[in-house]
Order: C-alpha cells, then structure tokens, then sequence
C-alpha cells in the first residue's frame, strides 16, 4: 500500500460547478475549455486545489449526478481530450483536482440498468436493488426520494414486475454495493480516472452505500435530514458503510497522493467522524452539521466543538457552508440586510479555522441567490437559485453575459452582476474578492493558521473567539457575529499585538494594546506580539 502523504490539510478547495463557472463556446453553458481559461485567476486568488462536480455523459436529469457513461465527458461539457488539458493546465499551475464520483446510482439511460431491468435473468439484474410490493400492491416499505417532490423511493417496472429502489430521482436508480461485481465495476471507474492524473475523488452521499439489509420501513421519517429525528433510518448509514469505505479507500491507495472526500450528510458528528475514522477509510469528510448551522454565536461554536470532539485529537475537520445544493452564504444569512458584511466574516471564518476549508464557486465574491422566474425553473429541488452563472466581467462592458458567455445563459446570472463580477473585484481593494485574496496569502503564509492548535474561549455575547497556536506564533481571532459595535477587552484579545487583517480594508499593523475595537459585522486576526 503506497503512504499518502497530507497535502489535503493546507490545501484550500474551491468548487467549480462547471455548468456555471465558464462558457467558451457560446452555447449558454460552462464547460470545460471555459474552465481552463481560468484556472490561472483561481490559482492566482490563492486557491490549492479545485472540485469539479460531474461533467460525465449524462441524459441531465439530475444535471449530471445520472451517470450514463462513466468513462466519457458529456458533449455539452467537452472531451476526454479537454479534461486531460484541464488537468495538464491545473497542475502545472500548482492546483490539484478531484472529481466527483457518484457510486450510489446511475443513469436510468447507463446500459448496466437497461440490462438489468430488461428480465430477472438478466446478468445485471442484481445491480440494482430489485424487490417485490407488499402484500397491498404497494411500495417494498416507505423509504422515500430526498427530493420531496418525487415521493416514494421505489418505482413499479411493470416489464419484469417489480420494483427498483432510487433515493434520488426514477431516473437515477440505485446501485446495490451487496453485489461484488458492482464492487469491482465502480473501482475500475475509479482506477480510470486516477490513471488518467486527478488527485482524488468528492464521493457523492456515501452514506447512501449501506442500507438496511432487512429493508425495515422508516416509520415515517421526513425526506430532508432532520436533526429531531429521534427513531431510526434504515435506508442509509447502516454500520456495513465501514466496509464501503475501505473497499473504496485500498483502490485509492493503489495511487500515491490521492485524497478522498466525502458528502456524508449525516447530521450526528459522532456517527459522521466514523466516515474518517481508522485511517482506511476517507480522508475528509463535509460536515453538514457545520454547514446547516443558523446566524447564532452558539450553535456555531457548538457545531465547531462537535466536529473537534467528534474526530478526537488525530481527526482533521473539513469546513465549508456553502455548495451547489444549498442557498448562498449572502442570502441565507442575510434576511435583515447583513448579507454581504456576515458574508465577508464568514469568509474569515473558513480560512482562519483548523481544517481544510472548501469554497463554492462565487462566494468569494459574495454572490447572492439568483432571482429565477418560474418559466427558467429546471431543477426539481429548487436549487437553479445557487446555481447561477459566474460574472467575469460588468454586463455593461462584456454584455448581458457578463463575461460568463456570448450567449443566452442557461440560468440567469445575478441582477448585481455590475458589481459582482471578479473584473470590478479585482480592481477595487475594499471587495470581497479582495478580501478572500488577503485571507489566502494569510493563511498560505503562517504555518500556525494551517497547522496550530485551536482553542475557543468564551467570548462576550455575539462574539466568537479562537486562538491558533504553532512553535509561539499565538493569533487570535475576533469575530463579532452581533448587530452592534463592540470594544473587546483582555483577557480575550493580547494585552501586546497587533491586527494582521481584519474585514474592514485598511485596519492591517493597526496595534491591540489590550483592546479591540469592532463595528456590527466585523472581523479581525490578531497576532501577539511579546517583543513591544
């Protein structure tokens, strides 16, 4: 087994969604040509490495999470030829790249599922999890779609007379990973792709791997994940996922510096640190306890000393609080007009906290949710508002595409554009572009914010504080999540130092003398100094 080493824990992520990030044909959708126009600015921002989600050929249901080759890159997106330069490109410039593996279900459209459902005796036919209706003609128990919508997670195949589980969409049904060859199958698509040079996989819903081999109904649990649910689910995150993992961890291992990253929306942190646990399993895992958490000093701090308690003193915690399936930062946490200031400590947040941080696309320059008329809706569980181009460039000087495409974009872009465009961010030093620039050349440039100790103090109300310690570099952050100006005081700021950043521009060498001073909505790093 080949030792991996850990680049993945200084490194920074940055999700590009490529339907929305770059457009270089005109057709109204990114691909991957446009994405290789701009991995020069992501590296330039200060990013390390890069999550593509998927580009694989798809019928788009799901926009590319209903796989129907594995194998190949959807035309709408490129060639294999594309992603080979993509990866050329980006490694050259010192970006690493994963992609998304989606191991739980495929395309209705993928020939392993028209084999499957076309007869019991087919040799696909144990692929996918096949069962007969109750004893009423219905469902095989009350397992239901994530997507709301949709309802039950069982449809009748009336050819063959049964019914196929799909915890997604009909169209995406699941895979049965009790089946050895379908084991094997997923880990050559995996041996493929790392042949071919990306650094590792984000694997879609791993907790979907390992149900319940009894099929026990759910006894009414909700679709969406909720926290208050006190019974028990059956239809993920059954103890056998330890196994899933392992099989797809020894096929990594076969290749040196890869890393694995998990989407287990698992929302107990002791149950997701097991997705990390023995150091034969994955290597991060997205915490969306963390990610869910509300604008409150003590549900975030909570979230933070779960995860830290959670993965012990060996774990490494992975943070974001954004993605393509969940609202902006800006507007989630916005309601009361603070979007973009909350945004801006968020930021500081992500990058000043141990772990590995991921950014999706667009919030490091505070992308609101897109305004999308009913008759542009094409997504199912109303995330086209996420999902909203990038703005390379004011409309007013690159046109209604903003940079993002000379065509009509498949979804619209944000009616800010103007102003929210990487071009005007770039030129102007108070931006929130500008700001995740800073935070990156921080964090890169001081081994105690990658790699120190972190310890939570009790701060005033509204205030969140931590310290970050490595070989004496002591640094404290200060972030005030209240609505009204603070003077924060000794003990929890150093009675000597000075503020190495902070989110309002122009504070920087500004000294601390026991003493911090902080408007609503403001954020700084301070670094001790013992030698005044």
């Amino acid at each position: 087994m080949t030792t991996m080493t850990r680049w993945w824990r200084d490194a920074v992520f940055y999700q590009v969604y490529p339907r929305s990030f770059a457009d270089s044909d005109g057709d109204g959708v990114g691909d991957l040509p446009g994405i290789i126009a701009h991995l020069a600015s992501l590296a330039e921002t200060g990013f390390d490495a890069i999550w593509l989600s998927p580009f694989y050929r798809s019928p788009m249901a799901d926009f590319g999470y209903d796989i129907s080759d594995h194998s190949d890159v959807d035309p709408v997106f490129g060639t294999v030829a594309d992603l080979d330069a993509l990866l050329v490109e980006a490694h050259r410039l010192g970006l690493r790249v994963i992609i998304d593996l989606v191991p739980n279900h495929t395309s209705a459209e993928h020939p392993w599922f028209r084999s499957s459902r076309a007869s019991r005796q087919s040799p696909h036919r144990d692929w996918y999890v096949w069962r007969d209706g109750s004893p009423d003609g219905g469902p095989p128990n009350d397992w239901q779609s994530q997507f709301p919508r949709v309802g039950p997670g069982w449809t009748f195949d009336p050819p063959t007379g049964q019914w196929y589980l799909h915890s997604y969409l009909p169209d995406q049904p699941d895979l049965d990973w009790d089946h050895p060859e379908v084991v094997e199958a997923m880990s050559e698509v995996m041996r493929g792709w790392l042949r071919r040079g990306v650094d590792g996989f984000r694997i879609d819903v791993p907790q979907r791997l390992a149900k319940d081999r009894l099929f026990r109904d759910n006894e009414g649990l909700a679709q969406e994940p909720d926290p208050r649910f006190v019974g028990r689910r059956y239809d993920e995150d059954q103890d056998h996922v330890v196994d899933r993992l392992r099989a797809i961890r020894a096929v990594t291992d076969e290749f040196p510096d890869r890393v694995l990253v998990g989407e287990v929306y698992v929302l107990d942190q002791r149950r997701m640190a097991r997705y990390v646990a023995g150091g034969d399993r994955l290597h991060l895992a997205h915490d969306f306890t963390f990610l869910r958490v509300p604008w409150d000093v003590a549900a975030i701090r909570a979230a933070i000393e779960g995860a830290l308690e959670a993965l012990g003193p060996d774990g490494w915690p992975t943070w974001c609080l954004g993605n393509h399936d969940h609202g902006r930062i800006a507007t989630r946490f916005g309601t009361d007009g603070r979007g973009e200031a909350r945004a801006r400590l968020i930021q500081m947040l992500l990058l000043t906290l141990r772990g590995t941080p991921f950014i999706y696309q667009g919030d490091e320059l505070g992308l609101p949710d897109s305004v999308v008329p009913p008759d542009r809706v094409v997504d199912i569980h109303d995330r086209d508002r996420v999902r909203g181009p990038m703005a390379w460039a004011p409309p007013s000087v690159a046109g209604a595409g903003a940079g993002f495409t000379t065509g009509y974009p498949w979804l619209p872009l944000t009616d800010q554009a103007e102003r929210l465009n990487v071009e005007t961010q770039l030129a102007d030093p108070a931006s929130m572009l500008s700001l995740v620039r800073q935070l990156l050349r921080l964090r890169r440039s001081t081994p105690a914010l990658r790699q120190g100790d972190l310890r939570l103090l009790d701060g005033p109300p509204g205030v969140l504080i931590y310290r970050r310690a490595l070989d004496g570099d002591r640094l404290t952050v200060v972030l005030n999540l209240g609505i009204d100006d603070i003077i924060v005081s000794t003990p929890w700021v150093p009675p000597c130092g000075r503020i190495l950043l902070g989110t309002t521009p122009g504070r920087e060498g500004e000294s601390v003398d026991g003493a911090l001073r902080l408007s609503a909505c403001e954020g700084a790093v301070v670094r001790t100094d013992d030698d005044r």
